[in-house]
């Protein structure tokens, strides 16, 4: 455990918060040659699983409120990363797509993401890895 930590350490939420500020930086760090936000990413994750999802949905799904979604799928959209798609039914819905460029990175962009979960766990076991993911999926 650090040493330069200056909060009871048995403060769950604390741990938690450093933790997420350390993995939210080793994947930012890999994404930004390619000028995408981790968030940005997570989108183009949920796209590649769940192509024509509605942005409703997507922001659901998230736990992205309208606004801020509408924001991030703007940007996305200008750098190339989305397309957004009327339904055909009912104008009023917007659908997503990733674009071709998105989907022509989508291996090197998912290697980026391994590699930086590969680096946050480096010092854990198989055990370690797989008793840890149980926990953080209990918790989520």
């Amino acid at each position: 455990m650090p040493e330069n930590l200056l909060i009871n350490t048995d403060c769950y939420i604390f741990l938690l918060a450093k933790a997420y500020q350390k993995a939210h930086g080793l994947v930012q760090t890999r994404l930004k040659p390619y000028k995408l936000t981790n968030i940005q990413y997570l989108v183009l994750e949920v796209l590649w699983q769940k192509e024509k999802i509605k942005a409703a949905e997507l922001g659901e799904l998230l736990s992205i409120d309208k606004a801020t979604l509408s924001g991030i799928l703007d940007r996305m959209d200008e750098g190339g990363w989305i397309k957004k798609q009327r339904d055909k039914g009912d104008k009023r819905i917007v659908r997503l797509l990733p674009s071709k460029k998105a989907n022509d990175l989508r291996k090197r962009l998912v290697k980026e993401r391994e590699k930086a979960n590969e680096i946050l766990l480096s010092r854990f076991t198989l055990e370690e890895r797989i008793l840890l993911r149980r926990l953080l999926l209990e918790i989520v």
